[in-house]
């Protein structure tokens, strides 16, 4: 009869790598043991029992997730310990991972997104893509839910732009796409639609080369993953082809570069048109559908970015001389693999964008193997078709640092005494030359570092009146300096141009064209904004409307600096205020001045403002008892009636005795109100 189960001791979690570096290589081989023990004795329960005592051990999901998200961010996770025990845990925990997401109610951190990412990360496509396709079939809404608040909180951070964490974006996009290169079930789920990919495409505008190149991997991964077997999504494959070409033609129509969008990249230094090409055919689709809007893609392919420039190879030339004794191959191979990794550099770089989980040396192999050609690797890789050689070897091997070895062939010879060389440094010198410091002259007590006397306060320096500077030369020094009084620029000056040039002469001065052109443009631009201001908005009809096609035409101005324009217009009340009074339509100038003398009337008894006789009240009269007209009110009569006549001499009489008594105040005072409704300006 087989011994009851009971459970197991908590399992620790993976401790991060630094606190790793604070332990001793035994007390690391104990951790080690331990584990593995632990976990091996869960894998060795029955299903019954698994699911009665490892499903419900808390400390054994939190183990495999610390583990997961540990093991993925460190390049080397057996800095301390030894190969055997380290790829035994890692085999027990890709097992229990499987184990325990084939059950029916998994751990909840084991169906959040971070921890499958991590794991596709540790374990590669082909591992880490049986554990995700069995989540997916067993645990469809567990995994969508998680997916969906993550694809929610991209759409929001990728349409904000500038305004959102585009850090915080790169780094989860990044960490998704181990996710998307595993599992083709998760790129069917992010191509659901098109919210997501539109806002990959908007953040693309953004000028950032590492956000860039990460969202161009995202695009390519979730493509590419609906081509994947079991199940090829190419009819939304095909849809989202539709999107990226309408995407592509409005950029093209807008004002930036043509080749500076998401698809013009991702189609030139990507083979996503070559292998949907390749999948459509072989598939019961068809390629009819397809092949336009791949044709149409094919035209966004930036010029010339597919043709390398040949190698050229340097001929080494046979002198008849052999290598010494006593060396090997590898003490003089390490300067030529140096210079082949530095080569070589950028083709890795671009293999590992889509592979993260490969290392540089693995993909030094792969490029050996394919002729560096980055696209059949790429393709090979893609397809799980690399030779048998290759698939079994590591794939996260890392490329070895090279050392720059002696090239000294005859080590024991001692070095031979040689003349110094002669000195090509300049001999500086300066106004402290042979003082006493550099002549060591002076008293040391002159010496000293940092503050001469570091007791002395604040309080004490203001009490000391001895070297305080005297107060008439300070307020002399203020009395002599004007702060509006600007440095003039005498940058062009007659002097320093080297010919004499006479401003003053009317064609000579270049400022005055300047000046002319702006005022010319200011006053076409003040006038179109004070008539329709619908002319300067910022869309691209008004942009290809008549009016403002016409206004550029006048100006010579681009829509940029329009716009530009009627914005710190807007803004700057000031200038409006300056414009309106040097571009308004009055500009105090009258087309008739009317004579402002008396003239005298017909009748005898006219106005100072008519040339006509009126017996009613008019401007600077009044209307006299008895119905007769009357002058300005200076007494009765005509004053410049004819001489002799008793009226005209009677309102003589009566105009000099009121002068006397009024002065002369009433007429002048009467004459500046008249000046004044005159038009003039002031």
């Amino acid at each position: 009869m087989a011994p009851k189960a009971s459970p197991l001791p908590p399992l620790a979690p993976y401790p991060e790598t630094a606190w790793r570096k604070h332990l001793g290589p035994q007390e690391w081989e104990g951790c080690l043991d331990a584990w593995v023990s632990i976990a091996g004795a869960h894998l060795l329960y029955s299903i019954s029992d698994f699911n009665r005592f490892s499903v419900k051990d808390e400390s054994l999901s939190i183990f495999l997730a610390s583990y997961m998200s540990e093991t993925a961010s460190s390049s080397d996770a057996s800095n301390f310990s030894d190969g055997s025990k380290s790829q035994l845990l890692r085999k027990q925990s890709f097992l229990l991972s499987y184990k325990l997401l084939d059950v029916v109610s998994p751990p909840e951190l084991l169906v959040e997104w971070e921890f499958l990412a991590d794991l596709s990360k540790v374990y590669g496509r082909r591992q880490g893509g049986k554990t995700l396709h069995l989540g997916f079939k067993k645990h469809t809404g567990l995994l969508e839910t998680g997916l969906n608040v993550l694809r929610n909180r991209l759409i929001k951070e990728l349409d904000a732009g500038l305004r959102g964490d585009l850090k915080i974006v790169e780094i989860q996009l990044k960490k998704l796409n181990h996710l998307l290169h595993a599992s083709p079930d998760a790129c069917a789920f992010f191509m659901a639609g098109s919210d997501f990919l539109d806002s990959l495409i908007s953040c693309y505008k953004i000028m950032n080369p590492p956000l860039r190149k990460t969202i161009i991997s995202t695009t390519y991964l979730c493509l590419i993953g609906l081509t994947e077997d079991p199940k090829p999504r190419l009819t939304t494959l095909i849809d989202q082809l539709y999107s990226l070409d309408a995407a592509a033609k409005a950029h093209k129509e807008g004002p930036t570069n043509v080749n500076d969008s998401l698809v013009a990249e991702l189609v030139t230094i990507t083979p996503i048109l070559k292998l949907v090409r390749e999948r459509i055919a072989a598939s019961e689709v068809g390629p009819g559908r397809a092949n336009s809007v791949l044709l149409s893609l094919e035209n966004f392919k930036k010029a010339g970015a597919n043709h390398k420039p040949p190698r050229r190879l340097k001929r080494r030339i046979d002198k008849g001389k052999s290598r010494a004794k006593g060396t090997s191959d590898d003490d003089l191979a390490g300067s030529s693999n140096g210079q082949i990794h530095v080569h070589r550099m950028s083709l890795i770089s671009q293999i590992q964008d889509l592979f993260p989980d490969l290392g540089s040396g693995f993909v030094m192999k792969l490029l050996d193997e394919y002729k560096e050609n980055v696209e059949e690797v790429i393709s090979h890789l893609l397809e799980d078709s690399i030779p048998p050689h290759l698939k079994i070897s590591d794939h996260s091997e890392e490329l070895e640092p090279t050392s720059q070895p002696s090239r000294d062939l005859v080590p024991n010879m001692e070095p031979h005494r040689t003349a110094p060389p002669p000195s090509f440094i300049p001999n500086r010198r300066n106004v402290f030359d042979d003082d006493e410091l550099d002549n060591l002259a002076m008293d040391t007590s002159k010496l000293h570092f940092g503050r001469r006397n570091p007791t002395i306060t604040a309080d004490d320096v203001l009490e000391d009146k001895s070297q305080a500077p005297n107060k008439a030369a300070i307020l002399a020094a203020l009395a002599t300096f004007d702060s509006d009084d600007d440095e003039r620029d005498d940058s062009y000056d007659v002097e320093d141009v080297g010919g004499t040039v006479d401003s003053a002469i009317p064609g000579n001065d270049p400022q005055e064209s300047i000046i002319d052109v702006k005022d010319g443009q200011d006053e076409v631009l003040f006038r179109a904004y004070k008539t329709n201001q619908g002319v300067f908005a910022r869309d691209s009809a008004t942009r290809r409307g008549a009016p403002r096609t016409r206004l550029k035409e006048e100006t010579g101005m681009t829509d940029e600096s329009i716009e530009g324009w009627a914005l710190m217009l807007s803004r700057d009340p000031r200038q409006m205020r300056r414009l309106e009074s040097k571009f308004s339509s009055f500009g105090g100038e009258q087309r008739e001045l009317k004579a402002s003398s008396w003239k005298a009337a017909p009748g005898g008894s006219g106005t100072e403002d008519s040339d006509v006789d009126v017996n009613a009240r008019g401007r600077g009269g009044r209307l006299l008892r008895g119905g007769r007209g009357g002058g300005r009110g200076r007494g009765r009569g005509n004053v410049a009636g004819p001489t002799g006549e008793r009226e005209t001499e009677a309102a003589r009489r009566g105009k000099e005795a009121n002068k006397g008594s009024r002065a002369n105040h009433n007429r002048r005072d009467q004459r500046a109100k008249k000046m004044a409704r005159g038009g003039f300006p002031g």
